[in-house]
């Protein structure tokens, strides 16, 4: 122990020597330490981190697979009513299950009144996670099937919404006008269902409580619901299903006859599989990505650590020669390197710890769980880790290279120079190599992604953005129980938006392009035989009401646009998409060709189509174009022909679209003052430009572009400083050569070429490796490409060119500091 401090003070005093050298040294890894510590922070919360339920390996999610139908994915279609409770009570793997459904409510009765998202739940979803509430209690099956108006908060609500009223519990609140019981606020980390992002958390959880309309048999094809569960000890995932599947073949015989050539097979996963699926290729590119500039950091220091090496190898000839032993050398020289990787890597973690605190809110919303991310014992121990294991690797390979130094050579009196011999040489050379291959493997993938984020840009949305302003609302069931009251709402808004000024056309929609939610609609074509084999029919279906096609500027391709004529009692009509038309009728024209909702055994009128519209991007711009079709909100109620039910409202609740030849940004307020003249107490969400919704929908390509092409900077500027110190050093060490040269009529042009074609040819090498190392890591980034190739030769040439070109100016300083070389003073000092 004794000498690890003699070795640590000496150390120490060394570096205190060389403080240039030190300080380059803990910043180029702090910079690299930290930037991994964080993106690891990212991956640790999102996949590596248990759920934040007890035995959170056991809760699965229960779903349907219903044959024939293929929404992508693991063609998980959700759950219907039936089978929630016949899942509930006939399965034997599960020690409790629940169903629930997303949901809005209006939340008044405290301050003003918001449209809040909340989560409607059997009893059982609460047992099953296993979180008791950290104030009062959660309901209970009797509240469930009773149908009690009751509430759980989120604790985030309760903050903001109650300043965190200890009297909370027993108190009323207003959803959608209704008074509800508050009985539980659970705890601050409680968090379910688990959505994406930062948006969209559920605030409360109110009893499922089935409604009639729900028990109905025709609502048994809504596949609209999830459900969770827990394993009982001992059962597996497998037998699990196999127990589910059982049970869905009862449910399958309970079919109402419209439903009778309908299939499901269950599927059981578990939910934390389920959280992650489609985050994990962006978490394992942009952990590579720091992998690589970790790596050049820790090439680079290597790389300076062998300089200092052979700086030093008079002195270590002097210490052999007095009979230092070469283990004390190299403990020393082991010792410094990890002194100056836990420094950066402590540097590092507070780097960090300041990069998640700010980035947070810029992480994409394809993320989940982003208020767990923060850094934590696992991930302090990682950096540390990393930080030592960093110091040995830098530190192994100098230490060695220093104890080949030639005592008697270095004694002498040409020793003082302590130039770089051949191995050293090509050891610097490779590890500048190493570092221009990776270099160029990171700027090639942020190319790509770049390219990608380009052509994404380019494509056509099928609408125009520009001077559109939406909102999203949902109107009470209390005060808006009748269809007729929906209607007079929903005609008044229309008539006084239209009134305003700078106002073109104004629409109401319960599907907004680019707002991230879909649907899908089964539906019967006249006439249409399928392939032998082939899914059912399926298409996302817009109900819509005003002007909405001219509001968001989508072109009409045949027929006509919707009028006021197309109402109850009249024809039912319907505007489908060019893709629909194509697929169905192609090469023919669709205008009066029929087709009705639900599948051929139910009984639902045909609808004729009036007009074809060009395709929308419903999601993202990169997503392709899906099979779509309008009706009027008026007619929906003769749409559903025997599948209505009396109780059903129709345009209750959705978007309101509203172009301008104004700023969108100025019709906000008029939007609301317009609102709040017909329903003072009626919210509005998501009030927002059409652009900004897009930009929102463009949100993860562009943060993988912004990100990785930030690393492939970082990365290609150490790689161009790794060159530069090599040249710098090779010419440092050859000035007596280049004196020489030129005392012997060399010109300074040609002692410029030298140089340079020294740093050009670790380059090419680099390069050349580089491109290979691109190609055999291009299948991981293919899923986040759009519309290129991960081989695409201009961008690997051009990526290869940048890197090329920057080598050789990293070589120029160093040519043209050797060409200015006075080889008179150079070989008097000699």
């Amino acid at each position: 122990m004794q000498k690890l401090f003699f070795d640590l003070r000496f150390v120490m005093r060394q570096l205190g020597k060389s403080r240039g050298f030190a300080i380059t040294s803990v910043l180029m890894l702090a910079f690299g330490l930290g930037a991994t510590t964080a993106i690891f922070s990212v991956v640790e919360a999102v996949l590596l981190r248990p759920l934040p339920f007890p035995d959170s390996e056991r809760i699965m999610v229960l779903s349907d697979r219903l044959a024939g139908v293929n929404v992508g994915g693991n063609n998980e279609v959700g759950v219907t009513v039936p089978d929630i409770r016949a899942y509930t009570h006939e399965t034997h793997a599960f020690s409790a299950l629940g169903g629930y459904q997303g949901a809005a409510y209006e939340l008044s009765g405290t301050g003003e009144p918001a449209q809040v998202n909340a989560s409607r739940m059997t009893a059982g979803v609460f047992s099953a996670l296993g979180v008791n509430p950290q104030l009062g209690r959660v309901f209970t099956v009797d509240e469930d099937e009773h149908s009690q108006q009751v509430a759980v908060l989120s604790y985030a609500t309760w903050v903001s919404r109650f300043q965190r009223d200890a009297q909370i519990l027993g108190k009323k609140i207003l959803l959608d006008r209704k008074p509800f019981v508050v009985i539980g606020v659970m705890p601050r980390n409680f968090e379910f269902p688990l959505v994406t992002g930062q948006l969209n958390r559920t605030e409360l959880w109110v009893p499922m409580s089935f409604t009639g309309q729900e028990l109905a048999p025709v609502s048994a094809a809504n596949w609209s619901y999830s459900m969770v569960g827990r394993l009982k000890p001992g059962t597996t995932a497998k037998q699990a299903e196999s127990d589910a599947e059982t049970v869905a073949l009862g449910i399958m015989r309970n079919y109402p006859a419209m439903m009778g050539n309908l299939r499901i097979s269950a599927m059981v996963r578990p939910l934390q599989e389920e959280t992650t699926e489609q985050t994990k290729p962006l978490l394992k590119t942009l952990f590579l990505a720091v992998a690589v500039v970790l790596l050049i950091a820790c090439v680079n220091l290597a790389g300076l650590m062998l300089v200092r090496a052979i700086r030093r190898q008079r002195e270590v000839a002097v210490r052999l020669a007095l009979g230092a032993r070469a283990g004390a050398l190299i403990r020393q020289m082991i010792l410094e390197s990890l002194l100056l990787s836990v420094s950066g890597g402590l540097l590092g973690l507070t780097m960090a710890a300041v990069a998640l605190r700010v980035g947070k809110s810029v992480l994409p919303e394809s993320l989940p769980r982003i208020s767990e991310i923060a850094l934590n014992w696992n991930v302090v121990g990682f950096a540390l880790a990393l930080g030592v294991v960093t110091g040995l690797v830098c530190g192994m390979a100098p230490a060695f290279a220093a104890l080949r130094t030639n005592v008697n050579a270095n004694l002498k009196e040409g020793g003082r120079n302590g130039s770089e011999g051949g191995g050293h040489a090509r050891l610097r050379s490779t590890l500048v190599v190493a570092e221009i291959a990776i270099a160029l493997v990171l700027l090639t993938a942020s190319c790509l992604l770049l390219r990608s984020f380009e052509k994404m840009r380019s494509v056509d949305l099928g609408f125009r953005p520009d001077h559109v302003t939406t909102a999203s609302y949902s109107l009470p069931q209390k005060q808006y129980e009748k269809q007729a009251q929906v209607d007079t709402f929903n005609r008044e808004l229309l008539r006084q938006l239209n009134e305003l000024p700078g106002v073109t056309a104004t629409a109401m929609t319960s599907l907004l392009p680019q707002g991230g939610n879909n649907n899908n609609q089964t539906f019967v074509v006249e006439g249409y035989v399928p392939p032998k084999g082939a899914d059912m029919n399926l298409a996302t279906v817009s109900q819509v009401m005003g002007k909405f096609f001219p509001a968001m500027g989508i072109s009409l391709l045949r027929g006509r646009f919707f009028t006021e004529s197309d109402r109850h009692g009249s024809q039912l009509v319907l505007i489908v998409n060019h893709k629909l038309a194509q697929h169905f009728w192609p090469g023919q024209d669709p205008i009066g060709k029929r087709l009705r909702i639900g599948t051929q055994e139910m009984q639902t009128p045909w609808l004729t189509v009036v007009g074809e519209v060009a395709d929308v991007k419903l999601t993202s711009p990169d997503d392709p174009s899906k099979e779509q079709y309008y009706t009027p909100v008026d007619q929906a109620e003769d749409d559903a022909g025997s599948l209505a039910s009396p109780t059903d409202l129709n345009g209750n609740g959705g978007f309101i679209v509203l172009r301008s030849s104004l700023p969108p940004e100025q019709m906000e307020n008029a939007l609301r003052s317009t609102v709040r003249s017909i329903d003072p107490l009626l919210p509005l969400t998501q009030v927002q430009t059409m652009e900004q919704a897009v930009s929102l929908s463009e949100a993860p390509r562009r943060f993988n572009t912004i990100l990785i092409g930030s690393f492939a900077f970082a990365a290609v500027l150490l790689a161009v400083l790794g060159i530069y110190s090599v040249i710098s050093f090779s010419v440092a060490s050859r000035v007596q050569e280049m004196a020489i040269r030129m005392a012997l009529g060399s010109q300074r042009g040609a002692i410029v070429r030298l140089v340079l074609e020294s740093g050009t040819k670790l380059a090419v090498v680099g390069c050349v490796l580089g491109l290979g190392a691109a190609a055999a890591a291009s299948g991981l980034l293919r899923s986040l490409l759009f519309d290129v190739s991960p081989f695409d030769p201009l961008v690997l040439s051009v990526a290869a060119v940048g890197v090329l070109l920057l080598s050789i100016a990293a070589s120029g300083l160093p040519a043209l500091r050797a060409a200015s070389i006075d080889p008179m003073r150079a070989l008097r000092g000699d």
